[in-house]
């Protein structure tokens, strides 16, 4: 059976470029791929039929003697590509073109290009909670943190190399940083357990961090923290997490904030809500009062006659800063009205006066009372 030509399997024209060649044949290898293919029996076939073509077009010389010879160029002894009918050298040959072609339609998924080599290890991100009082989140501060973490090792710097020796190449992967081992048409890639994909290994480990590159240490951090944070609130510090393996970079350090309780007001987001204690004269009569405020100042407060326990005001603006945001929230405060206890003789005698003077002026709402009054003293005989 008479072999067909190596630019039609490919679907690419004579003339095709490298760069053409190399499109046309990843396109077929897709679509041929055997397990794309499980329902077509010719599949392997036919792969294996672009692979021979592939292997032939995409060598320069093996090209130029095909372009001039075509097929003959391979038989009779005139050169060492591909056998008369189709296949391969052997499997060693297949395996090696199906590695390549590996390479080509999974190569994004083994860590990018082929046989490189992954950069030094970069340092493991930290996490760090941070209490902070509601007067610091309303006005921002500038806190000194110890955080225990892995710096680099200053008797190496980082190398992990004593002396500041040099890395050698890895024996294993040849400073690839990955070894393939192939098994069929199958061929498996995954990182030098010898070096850890990093390409180099270190003959004589520095006697201080063990080779690592990094030693424990604890570190005195100044953070700034903003005005209006709240609890949950995140900071990172970038660069300031543990050191990465053998001079690999930094990670970075997360601050949570926690905002403790506060023994007189509630927050809720940028509102801040307290209860202040009303007399009962200031709450009939009306007056003014004094509540504290979050800044540590105080603010006057009109009360109007006749208000009762629960009733709200608000104070605008008294409340908390929004993170990096203009203006303040407001401020709530609920009364509470206080009952007078430890009567003297002549304040009960004015308070009694005073029911009696209630009644004249809200005869109905008085006797409402009294037969309430009557009823809980009968139930009580």
């Amino acid at each position: 059976m008479s072999k067909r030509d190596y630019y039609d399997v490919l679907g690419a024209t004579k003339g095709a470029s490298a760069d053409e060649l190399k499109k046309a044949y990843r396109k077929k290898a897709k679509e041929l791929h055997p397990d794309r293919n499980a329902d077509n029996p010719e599949a392997e076939s036919q792969f294996k039929e672009v692979n021979e073509a592939y292997e032939v077009l995409k060598d320069a010389d093996k090209k130029a003697a095909y372009d001039r010879y075509g097929h003959a160029a391979f038989e009779g002894g005139m050169g060492g590509g591909p056998r008369p009918g189709g296949g391969m050298h052997g499997n060693a040959d297949f395996a090696s073109a199906f590695s390549d072609v590996f390479d080509d339609l999974f190569g994004d998924f083994m860590g990018g290009q082929r046989g490189g080599r992954q950069r030094a290890a970069r340092g493991d991100d930290l996490r760090y909670n941070l209490r902070v009082t509601l007067e610091e989140a309303f006005n921002g501060i500038q806190k000194t943190i110890n955080v225990p973490t892995s710096v680099q090792c200053g008797s190496c710097s980082g190398s992990g190399a004593e002396g500041g020796a040099e890395p050698v190449q890895c024996p294993t992967c040849s400073g690839m940083g990955k070894v393939r081992a192939t098994q069929g048409f199958f061929t498996v890639e995954r990182t030098c357990p010898t070096c850890s994909g990093l390409g180099q290994i270190i003959k004589n480990p520095c006697r201080t961090c063990s080779g690592s590159g990094r030693v424990q240490r604890d570190r005195a951090l100044s953070v700034n923290i903003p005005a209006g944070v709240e609890t949950g609130t995140r900071i990172r510090l970038g660069g300031e997490g543990e050191a990465g393996m053998r001079g690999g970079p930094p990670g970075d350090l997360y601050i949570f904030v926690e905002v403790t309780p506060h023994k007189i007001f509630e927050r809720e987001g940028r509102e801040l809500h307290c209860r202040v204690p009303v007399s009962m004269t200031v709450a009939a009569l009306g007056g003014d009062i004094e509540v504290p405020t979050i800044d540590g100042g105080r603010s006057r407060v009109k009360i109007p006659s006749g208000s009762q326990s629960g009733r709200q005001m608000r104070l605008r603006g008294k409340g908390m800063p929004g993170l990096r945001q203009p203006g303040h929230g407001d401020m709530f405060i609920e009364l509470a009205v206080e009952t007078p206890v430890n009567l003297t003789s002549r304040q009960k005698e004015l308070l009694k006066e005073f029911e009696s003077l209630a009644e004249d002026n809200n005869p109905e709402s008085t006797s409402f009372f009294k037969s309430v009054k009557n009823f809980w003293d009968s139930m009580k005989g």
